[in-house]
Formats: structure tokens, C-alpha cells, sequence
């Protein structure tokens, strides 16, 4: 059975370190990076080193046990500590917006520190334990997440993907990319379609990646050639993953996400979001109440074509990182606690409610 990268490769806390994947870097290159100090891992985050919802709030929880790990092995006492994580706990939360994960993440370390009485030792113990317990919890919602939402799918399914939610996005194993692994230790007869998620290319660099480590079947194609693929009879399923699940079932994921949904519901094709109830925000009513990350410009004008720029240095550039997919577009729902199905309003709470994952 294809389980793809082990977590401990993707991002681990140590003593005094936090190592990841750096993932800007793949596919050329395979390499860890190394930080020390909680401010890296802010910088990690925003530069899309460690990158996916998942993934980011494991390094949000390892970025607040660095910060306590750092105070106690400076001996500046528990004041000190607590003055250490006043700082590192609303950067690490800021350091992404959209990703509701993060702050969720940071949020329950801040909460187990704030309840800690003991020694700065105790508690930045405390705060490195329950990190790592965070990562292998996210794992194992993933692999139960392959296991239902592999369900959904049927003989040698043609599934489509968009932007990375494997392994490398979720700290192991992968939402969209867990289905899609659990799908194929199921039926090797599935196969998947990669979009190369534009300006960035997390489909092309990221997911082939992946599918290529364990195995798996895929075709790697342009952003805009989805809609004649599903024309074709190319695609059978559309599954993505998601950074952020409004109450309402909104969808809030990479940039191209929506125009997929619309396009899946043309040709009459299921739209499938995989994410854990981690990812899911009762306190955001819908879609348009989460604030959407706009990255740089250079993301866009820095791509290069024929050994030329694609874009002229002073372009004007809109770059938002992501959009916003309407509940009425999405069939389903695949979490850890299972498939859930229209009105979302009662079947996400009631999931949330069942896992404990609410803030």
C-alpha cells in the first residue's frame, strides 16, 4: 500500500531545532532546512517552505514549542518563557491568514501553556509533546480520510487534482492525495490527471512529486486544459483539498479551485473536498467572511518562458493565493469522521462536534 513521504521526513521538532522538507526547492532538489529559532519558522511558513493547512499548523505548534524550548534553555525563568511565547504566538498565528489551521494550531499550544504551572522545563516539554501529538493526529485524520473517501470513488476512476494535498501539505499521507492513495492500493487501475496550479506550479513540482515517489499513475497537464479533459470523458472525479471549510460548507482553497467546481458541475462530474475537521471554521459563517492572502507580484512576473520573462518587470499583477468555491458546487465532504453530504451546516458541526477539533 503506497503511503507516501514518512512525516518525521516532511517536518519533525527536535531539541532546539525544527527541520522540514523545504519544499521550494523540489523537484530538483531534496533537502531539509534547519531552524533554530521560532522567527524561521514564521519565515518557513511565509515563504511557503512548509506549506498546505495541515502542514503549516504542525509548524505553527512546533514553532510555539521552539519558542519555549529557546526561554527554557535560557534560563530566564517562567516569566521569561511566558514573555518568549507573548511574542512567537501571534507572529506564528499571523504568519498566513487564509489557513485556518494555523491558528488553530498555535491557539491550543498557547492554551496548554497558559494552563501550565510547572518550570519553564515542564512546560516547554509539555508544549513539545503535545506538537508532536498534533502531527500524528493530522496524519492519521488523513489516512482515515483516504479510507472513506476512497469510497467515493469507482472502478479505475480518472481523478483530477488540483495544487498539492499530499503529504508534503499535511505532515504525511495527504487529504486529496490520501484518497487518492488509499483508491489505488484499492484498484491500481486508477489513474490521476495533475493540473499544474499556476503561478506557483504545486500540481507539476509538488503532486507529481509525490505520485511519482509511490508509484502512482498520472498525467501532468496546463491549468486551462481541465475543461476539454472533462469533455473528453478524461476525468471521472474532481478532489481537492481545502484551507479553510466555512460553517456553510464554502470552500476556501488554491486559486483555480472554483473554477474547477464550475467546470465539474458542467460535465456533470462529482466535486469532492477532502480535509480534516482541523481545517473546518464554525466560527466563519461562509466563504466570504475568510480573509484571502494576495502574495507578491513577483510570483506572477518571475515566471519565465523561453528563457524570457513572462511578464514585464512593472506589470500590474493580482495575486490572490486563493477562492472561494460555493457550498452548492461541492458533493461532498470527506473528513476523518466520514462523508458528509448537503446541508452542511448540520453534517460539518455535527463532524467537528464528534472529533473535538472546535476551538
Amino acid at each position: 500500500m503506497s503511503n507516501g513521504l514518512a512525516p518525521e521526513a516532511i517536518i519533525r521538532l527536535g531539541a532546539g531545532e525544527v527541520t522540514m522538507l523545504d519544499q521550494t526547492l523540489l523537484p530538483g532538489e531534496v533537502a531539509q532546512l534547519r531552524v533554530t529559532e521560532w522567527p524561521g519558522v514564521v519565515e518557513a511558513i511565509g515563504r511557503l517552505a512548509v506549506r498546505g493547512a495541515p502542514a503549516i499548523g504542525v509548524a505553527g505548534a512546533m514553532g510555539v514549542a521552539l519558542a519555549a524550548q529557546t526561554a527554557a534553555a535560557r534560563g530566564e525563568g517562567v516569566e521569561g518563557l511566558r514573555a518568549e511565547l507573548a511574542r512567537a504566538v501571534p507572529a506564528l498565528r499571523a504568519a498566513r491568514p487564509t489557513a485556518v489551521n494555523l491558528a488553530w494550531a498555535v491557539d491550543r499550544m498557547a492554551a496548554i501553556a497558559d494552563a501550565h504551572e510547572g518550570s519553564p522545563e515542564q512546560i516547554a516539554a509539555s508544549l513539545s509533546e503535545a506538537a508532536r501529538s498534533l502531527h500524528d493526529d493530522e496524519v492519521e485524520r488523513c489516512r482515515a480520510i483516504g479510507a472513506h473517501g476512497a469510497g467515493l470513488l469507482g472502478r479505475a476512476a480518472r481523478v483530477l487534482t488540483h495544487c498539492n494535498a499530499g503529504a508534503l501539505a499535511t505532515g504525511g499521507y495527504g487529504t486529496a492525495l490520501g484518497v487518492v492513495r488509499a483508491g489505488h492500493a484499492a484498484d491500481p487501475g486508477l489513474r490521476v490527471i495533475v493540473d499544474e496550479t499556476r503561478p506557483l506550479l504545486q500540481g507539476a513540482r509538488l503532486t507529481a512529486w509525490e505520485l511519482e515517489q509511490d508509484a502512482i499513475p498520472y498525467t501532468l497537464i496546463a491549468d486551462g486544459m481541465a475543461a476539454s479533459m472533462m469533455a473528453q470523458g478524461r476525468v471521472s472525479h474532481v478532489v481537492v483539498g481545502a484551507d479553510r471549510i466555512a460553517a456553510n460548507g464554502d470552500v476556501v482553497n488554491k486559486i483555480g479551485t472554483y473554477g474547477l467546481a464550475v467546470l465539474a458541475r458542467e460535465h456533470g462530474l462529482p466535486f469532492i473536498v477532502a480535509a480534516p475537521t482541523s481545517t473546518v471554521d464554525l466560527s466563519t459563517p461562509t466563504g466570504a467572511d475568510v480573509p484571502v492572502e494576495e502574495r507578491s507580484a513577483d510570483e506572477v512576473r518571475g515566471l519565465w518562458l523561453f528563457g524570457r520573462p513572462a511578464a514585464v518587470d512593472d506589470a500590474p499583477v493580482a495575486n490572490p493565493a486563493f477562492d472561494r468555491t460555493p457550498a452548492r458546487l461541492v458533493a461532498a465532504v470527506v473528513s476523518e469522521r466520514g462523508v458528509h453530504r448537503p446541508p452542511f451546516e448540520r453534517s460539518l458541526a455535527r463532524a467537528v462536534d464528534e472529533a473535538g477539533t472546535s476551538p
